[in-house]
């Protein structure tokens, strides 16, 4: 037996049981391990890689009830050849491996390149480990409910849900979900709606996509905030030339004559991305009487809707409407967690029928365990409880941010009206957020700078940044806000 294959590089991420059998299972797929091949014994692989018998054990009596060994009394566990069955054998599609003599000018093929609209500045993946992580739409995971979404989760895949959520369910959704949308999370923004008026989505970006992939034509002029969500002005850019900025200022987006001539335009009233301003609800009237007279539709981006702990959250665009003319997009990312990937879409049943239509010829639907998952959740009650939680945390970080930019960075920043989950700071004269992001992250500071946020063809600013408080302990936020501010006082 070759026991230099047999070694680990132990992750946090996951046990060691399931790294043992995921490193045999690797070998055994490979070809490193033929068949009928005996394996160290449990007490002999359990020296060499530093773990307990027993583990080991475990490892390989579920490698047999899956059928990857056999276990034969008094002689130890053999690699079993029946799984190997029905594979390309290894060196047989050697031609793959080959330099090829011409390569394909895949430039030259794309329709539309999206590389070029990439965002400026990269996140780091392991913000986690940074002592200042003031990154925006993350999470903190100790303020998550684990054990009950874990216990929802184990129902929504149990035998009695089984038969419901594992079929191909074409182009429906799972009818619990959107129940609890339309019971329990719309009323909250003044919306009533109709089972037939909602679509689950995977999250706003892909609801953006569906909408401009079924509503906007060539030429179609769509007016974006500015400054605004960088992908969705590259979202909609797919789809047309004709992409405009739209100016923000303390009440939200400027309703005046640049809206004329727009067919679509997108919007976040109940805070906006990325300054957190909140739309009046003057504003919101405005709004709507301007897109009658001129015939253009809203998108309504119902941005963070649930971390309202300051003031009677504005109603929705959405529940003012009274012409059908505002399309609404949720997303539980920001109240759930961001890797969940489910949001949705409210319009007219005529709407969401072709956008149903539309999404069955990309992926069908969301998956189905995800969905039952979500619904469990809403209806056992632990979404509200985690909403409120989330409230209460967030207005104390809040509370302390806010004190920490008026003591280190004074009249830089205005306390968000809404709440949400950030503030927009205001650096000094000539510096660049950009350079300033990537510097403070050297020195354990993640921050978002102003950059991507605006129009590339009309820049704005460059000496904004973003400090998002979702995902930092309250404590690690004065200290963080300090070094913030010294590292302005350098440039």
């Amino acid at each position: 037996m070759r026991s230099t294959l047999f070694h680990l590089e132990k992750r946090p991420t996951a046990s060691i049981q399931s790294q043992i059998r995921e490193m045999l299972v690797s070998h055994i797929l490979k070809g490193d391990l033929p068949d009928q091949e005996a394996l160290p014994s449990c007490r002999a692989l359990a020296k060499q890689l530093g773990v307990s018998r027993n583990t080991v054990v475990l490892a390989y009596q579920g490698l047999v009830d899956d059928g990857y060994l056999i276990a034969r009394e008094r002689s130890g566990f053999f690699v079993n050849g029946e799984i190997l069955k029905g594979r390309v054998e290894q060196g047989k599609a050697s031609l793959a491996d080959e330099e090829p003599s011409e390569t394909v000018d895949w430039q030259g093929r794309l329709r539309n390149p999206i590389m070029r609209r990439q965002w400026h500045f990269d996140r780091t993946e392991r913000w986690q480990d940074l002592p200042y992580p003031f990154l925006y739409g993350q999470m903190d995971y100790s303020l998550f409910p684990l054990s009950a979404w874990r216990e929802c989760s184990r129902q929504a895949m149990g035998t009695r849900t089984m038969e419901s959520v594992t079929p191909d369910s074409y182009d429906r959704d799972d009818p619990d979900l959107i129940e609890q949308i339309r019971s329990r999370l719309l009323p909250r923004r003044g919306i009533n709606a109709s089972q037939s008026e909602i679509l689950v989505t995977l999250g706003a970006q892909n609801a953006l996509y569906l909408i401009g992939s079924l509503l906007v034509r060539d030429h179609d002029r769509v007016g974006v905030e500015n400054p605004g969500y960088p992908d969705a002005r590259h979202i909609f850019r797919q789809f047309t030339d004709q992409v405009v900025p739209l100016a923000v200022d303390d009440s939200g987006l400027v309703v005046d004559e640049t809206l004329d001539e727009c067919r679509y335009v997108l919007a976040t009233p109940s805070h906006h991305f990325p300054t957190t301003v909140t739309m009046s609800l003057e504003r919101r009237k405005a709004l709507l009487d301007k897109a009658f007279k001129h015939d253009f539709l809203l998108i309504e981006d119902d941005y963070e809707p649930e971390t309202n702990f300051i003031s009677n959250p504005a109603p929705a665009l959405k529940s003012l409407d009274r012409q059908g003319r505002v399309i609404y997009m949720g997303s539980f990312s920001k109240s759930l967690f961001p890797g969940l990937r489910l949001g949705y879409i409210v319009a007219q049943s005529a709407v969401i029928e072709e956008l149903r239509a539309l999404r069955r010829l990309m992926y069908r639907h969301p998956p189905g365990n995800n969905q039952r998952t979500a619904a469990l959740f809403l209806g056992l009650g632990h979404y509200d409880s985690l909403v409120t939680k989330l409230q209460r945390t967030y207005r104390e970080r809040w509370e302390v941010m806010g004190d920490a930019l008026q003591r280190y960075l004074p009249n830089a920043s205005e306390a968000p009206v809404f709440g949400g989950s950030s503030y927009w700071v205001r650096g000094p004269e000539g510096m660049d957020s950009l350079a300033f992001a990537q510097n403070a992250l050297e020195k354990g500071v993640a921050l978002d700078p102003c950059v991507d946020f605006f129009f590339e063809e009309t820049p704005g600013p460059r000496n904004f940044i973003r400090l998002g408080f979702s995902s930092i302990p309250t404590e690690r936020i004065e200290p963080g806000i300090k070094l913030v501010s010294e590292l302005m006082k350098q440039i």
